[in-house]
């Protein structure tokens, strides 16, 4: 009976079955290795079909660059929005320079308008002031010559002062007490005239100078010009008669009185020389007073001959009115120069 091996057959079926088992574990040891190296995954994967799957494997490839290249264009995007954004920031410093340049405008402004306050505290105290001297070098030099050395002191020392164009009169008082001989012979009287004269030329328009002479009494008065004033001093003290006492009273008056008379609004520097302390201090120092009160516009700026150290000296030196200054200019006067001289005068006249 032939028929029945072929259910024997059967059994081989079964025996495929433990192969498919048999096949199960082979697996399982390929598992082993996958992860170890990756690549025999894809050689199953490869034997399993062989014909289809590389040409899917080759398109496999083909999109990951696509990708690389889709990545690779965001990357330049992103960078340009950094540079989008390095511009925004430099908008916004512009405009803050901008301002500091407004803030800077006004600073020089504010500077400026202290400039012009002292003006106005000048006119308050009653001096005239102009850019300029009342004369020129030049002009000065054409009716003056021997006065131009004095005349650019007398602008230096006005300028360190910030007196520069200030205007006012000028008056020249001298003492003529006996004491005072000598720096009479010497010229010492003299100089100190042309050395007014070339800082009136400065102050007043007129350029000229009043002078007092004193002692005991008013000896008598005179005028220096540009035109009239080489031994001017020498010429009217010949003319005066004896030399007398200090009263210094009796000079304080004469001036204010021809103050009073010419201009009272325009100031006057008064320079008082002398060699001594008055014969009869409370006169001379009620006169003095009273000038600080009536009139506040002239200043005496006294000019002592002699030796500084001499005690007589000592009423000059307490001095403390507003309208008062002392310059001691030694025992040998004619030996300063005129910046000297000009310090001394102007050293506490502010008009």
């Amino acid at each position: 009976m032939s028929p029945e091996p072929e259910p024997e057959a059967v059994e081989p079926e079964a025996t495929t079955e433990p192969e498919a088992a048999a096949e199960a574990p082979e697996p399982k040891a390929a598992e082993t290795p996958e992860p170890e190296p990756e690549p025999e995954a894809t050689a199953e994967v490869t034997a399993d079909a062989e014909t289809t799957e590389p040409e899917a494997a080759e398109p496999e490839p083909e999109p990951e660059p696509v990708a690389a290249e889709a990545e690779v264009v965001p990357e330049p995007e992103t960078a340009a929005e950094p540079e989008a954004a390095e511009p925004e920031p430099e908008p916004e410093p512009e405009p803050e320079p901008v301002a500091a340049e407004a803030e800077v405008v006004p600073a020089p402004e504010t500077a400026a308008e202290p400039e012009a306050v002292p003006e106005p505290v000048a006119a308050e105290a009653g001096a005239s002031v102009s850019a300029e001297p009342a004369l020129t070098l030049a002009g000065l030099t054409s009716r003056a010559p021997g006065l131009s050395s004095a005349y650019e002191a007398a602008a230096a020392a006005l300028e360190k002062h910030g007196l520069t164009g200030t205007r006012a009169g000028v008056y020249l008082v001298l003492d003529r007490s006996a004491s005072m001989r000598p720096y009479y012979k010497d010229g010492s009287a003299q100089a100190l005239g042309e050395q007014a004269l070339a800082l009136a030329a400065h102050l007043d328009p007129e350029a000229s100078v009043h002078v007092v002479f004193f002692s005991t009494e008013l000896d008598g008065t005179g005028e220096l010009t540009l035109t009239d004033h080489e031994n001017k001093i020498d010429e009217l003290h010949a003319g005066l008669g004896r030399m007398g006492r200090t009263s210094y009273h009796v000079a304080v008056e004469a001036v204010l009185a021809h103050h009073e008379k010419s201009d009272p609004a325009v100031p006057a520097l008064v320079i008082f020389q002398t060699d001594g302390a008055p014969d009869a201090k409370t006169p001379a120092t009620r006169s003095l007073t009273e000038a600080a009160k009536n009139h506040p516009a002239v200043f005496f700026s006294f000019v002592a001959f002699g030796d500084p150290e001499n005690k007589a000296f000592d009423y000059l030196r307490k001095l403390k009115s507003d309208n008062t200054s002392a310059f001691l200019a030694g025992e040998t006067p004619l030996e300063l120069t005129d910046t000297e001289v000009y310090e001394g005068i102007l050293a506490a006249w502010r008009p």
